[in-house]
């Protein structure tokens, strides 16, 4: 598989050279220049088919020349200790349980495999260096993945405010990889400083710099491959359509699945299930994409305005704008109907949901009241946080407390930064040289 830019300035490149590079020279985002078909490897797979297995099978097909089976099956085991989980609730919903990994949430799938691929790929020659921006449980996924990876060092940029979750004897000074740094300033801050650090090309190649987040197409990547384990999952049980409730902020799970489909997994189609922020609900149904002031919700990781994924989204909608508009339904859920369901899922299923999935599985019934499909469409709602992540509001939306796993415990204790310094180019550096 080769990527060029969304801006489509840039020669292609291979698969490695996209996920080293990060980002093109021209200021878009890499996409894949050519979707292949993978139906003769996933429509065969079975409930009995592992997500390892299913990961190991479908990598190298898609980056043949760059993974071998063998690589493949390394680079799917060492990611993947964990896999998702298919809960089907009844005859119209199921569940996609996506945060059975060490920190709770979906971004463990994609910040594993990259870590993973890129220890593969940096095996015959070179050394490179992720720098990332965290907020949230990202920088703990981030650095659970990397932790120890051979050539590989990780930095990850926070926002101000406490910092937690992280093992400070996995920091450079001490002999590991990581080497968190605190901004004196936002999240958007952080992101900036990442664009601006990667664009540096003598900084950027002295040390190999790459990201973590999601505008690299390693991590997003594979997430197409937990909508396929869905499929294999529930594909004899379904007689109707088949709908992905997509909890929606910088859109990259929504892609994600987009690229599922277009390998050629059968599905009627995905909802954009956004809060009040509705990022890109205009422009899905095709209007002009602007900026909106940011709203604060119960659901935060969807508290987006100005989505990282833009350029993908665009480049979905030129290549094919009628098919786009009619597969992908745009929601945007108030705060008050997210609460709501909290409830009435926990009452009905005896099931718990944290805040994203609870906007997902609203999105999910007005979508089906709306079509008034009577059971005649199956609606899988990606789960893509553990509610024990969320124990206050579960208390308030159904009365009950939710036992908290061990795993979370040592993701509350607060750690301190290698370095605390202002937005500027020059201080991330400076602050990364005095490392080594």
């Amino acid at each position: 598989m080769q990527f060029r830019s969304t801006q489509a300035h840039e020669p292609l490149v291979s698969f490695k050279e996209a996920v080293l590079r990060c980002l093109p020279p021209d200021g878009g985002l890499y996409v894949p220049a050519m979707i292949p078909d993978l139906r003769q490897f996933f429509l065969y797979m079975d409930s009995e088919t592992a997500f390892p297995e299913l990961a190991g099978t479908l990598a190298p097909a898609l980056l043949q020349g760059e993974l071998n089976p063998f690589s493949a099956s390394r680079v799917a085991e060492s990611a993947f200790r964990f896999e998702p989980e298919l809960q089907r609730l009844d005859g119209e919903f199921s569940l996609l349980n996506l945060y059975n990994g060490p920190t709770g949430v979906f971004k463990d799938f994609g910040i594993s495999f990259l870590a993973a691929v890129m220890e593969e790929l940096l095996k015959s020659s070179g050394r490179a260096m992720i720098i990332s921006a965290a907020r949230g449980d990202t920088g703990v996924s981030i650095a659970r993945a990397f932790a120890g990876r051979e050539g590989i060092v990780c930095v990850i940029l926070y926002p101000s405010g406490p910092i937690r979750g992280l093992d400070p004897e996995s920091f450079v000074p001490r002999g590991g990889n990581i080497i968190p740094i605190q901004i004196r300033g936002t999240f958007d801050d952080c992101q900036r400083l990442i664009n601006e650090t990667i664009n540096d090309r003598e900084f950027s190649e002295r040390y190999g710099i790459t990201s973590a987040n999601a505008i690299n197409p390693g991590r997003l990547l594979p997430q197409s491959f937990y909508y396929l384990y869905a499929f294999t999952r529930i594909k004899e049980i379904v007689q109707g359509e088949l709908v992905f409730s997509v909890p929606s902020g910088n859109f990259g799970n929504l892609i994600a699945g987009l690229y599922a489909w277009k390998f050629g997994m059968p599905v009627n189609g995905f909802i954009a299930a956004m809060n009040a922020n509705n990022a890109f609900g205009g422009l899905i149904q095709g209007e002009k994409f602007t900026v909106n002031r940011l709203i604060h919700t119960c659901s935060p990781a969807l508290d987006v305005t100005n989505p990282s994924n833009y350029a993908r989204m665009v480049s979905f909608y030129e290549e094919a704008p009628a098919v786009m508009r009619n597969m992908v339904y745009p929601a945007a859920i108030n705060d008050k109907t997210t609460l709501a369901v909290m409830e009435k899922v926990w009452k009905k299923y005896g099931v718990f949901l944290d805040s994203h999935t609870a906007v997902a599985f609203a999105a999910a019934e007005q979508f089906a009241a709306s079509r008034a499909y009577s059971g005649q469409v199956h609606t899988v709602v990606l789960a893509t946080g553990h509610p024990a992540k969320e124990p206050g509001l579960i208390v308030k939306t159904t009365g009950q407390s939710i036992p908290v796993p061990e795993r979370f415990l040592a993701l509350q204790e607060k750690a301190d930064p290698v370095a605390v310094i202002d937005p500027e180019l020059a201080a991330v550096e400076g602050a990364i040289a005095s490392c080594f």
